[in-house]
């Protein structure tokens, strides 16, 4: 069956066990298992898989920093961006923040829905493409491993630009990955965290403080 024709919410519901994060014992998610059948949501022109289905390292230590620090972001409008499973938004609201989250993935954005909902928050959902368009209205952007390839890391960086030039503090999670623009980052905690295919990770994931870029 072509994907576009399931249904996400009962596809989620169906087919993905609710199970604690790793590393975040403190939040439950929908993730995929050897029998989720997730091969029929890949995407036929990139071959990727679906990202929301999974807790990434650059999530998960941004939602452990967040977990670990909540006046980080308590009180402040917060934007989970590319906010996959959504663990990083349901952190921060959590720890008190008013919290939107970007997925353009309509899958992922029931995945992120029905996750809130597991773990009692809430949390405004936004379905376009972010990038190409204004600053966010918001105080605080999290960012969590948004930097998976060069096309798309060219394309946050630019917006990520634009919006510390507005005044937005950003916070990035990565774990290194090639196309982390460390020109633009300052790292300020380290955590040793799981990553997807990576159980017992070999090196810590860092948090970064995105550098207002000079003019």
């Amino acid at each position: 069956m072509e994907h576009h024709l399931l249904e996400p919410i009962a596809f989620i519901r169906d087919n993905l066990h609710v199970a604690p994060v790793p590393g975040l014992p403190e939040l439950r998610i929908h993730m995929a298992h050897p029998g989720s059948g997730l091969w029929r949501l890949r995407d036929r022109d990139t071959d990727e898989p679906p990202y929301w289905a999974y807790a990434w390292a650059g999530g998960a230590v941004l939602a452990r920093y967040i977990l670990d620090h909540p006046e980080a972001v308590r009180g402040k409008r917060l934007l989970d961006l590319g906010a996959g499973s959504g663990i990083v938004g349901i952190a921060a609201a959590k720890a008190g923040a008013d919290v939107s989250a970007a997925e353009i993935d309509p899958f992922g954005r029931a995945a992120l829905a029905l996750n809130a909902a597991e773990n009692a928050v809430a949390i405004t959902l936004i379905s376009g493409d972010l990038l190409a368009g204004p600053p966010a209205e918001v105080d605080l952007i999290a960012a969590g491993d948004v930097f998976y390839n060069a096309q798309v890391g060219g394309r946050m960086t630019a917006y990520l630009d634009r919006c510390a030039q507005a005044g937005v503090t950003i916070l990035v999670g990565d774990p290194g990955r090639v196309s982390l623009p460390m020109e633009r980052l300052d790292a300020i905690a380290d955590y040793m965290v799981p990553d997807f295919g990576d159980p017992a990770p070999k090196q810590p994931s860092r948090v970064f403080a995105w550098k207002t870029p000079t003019v």
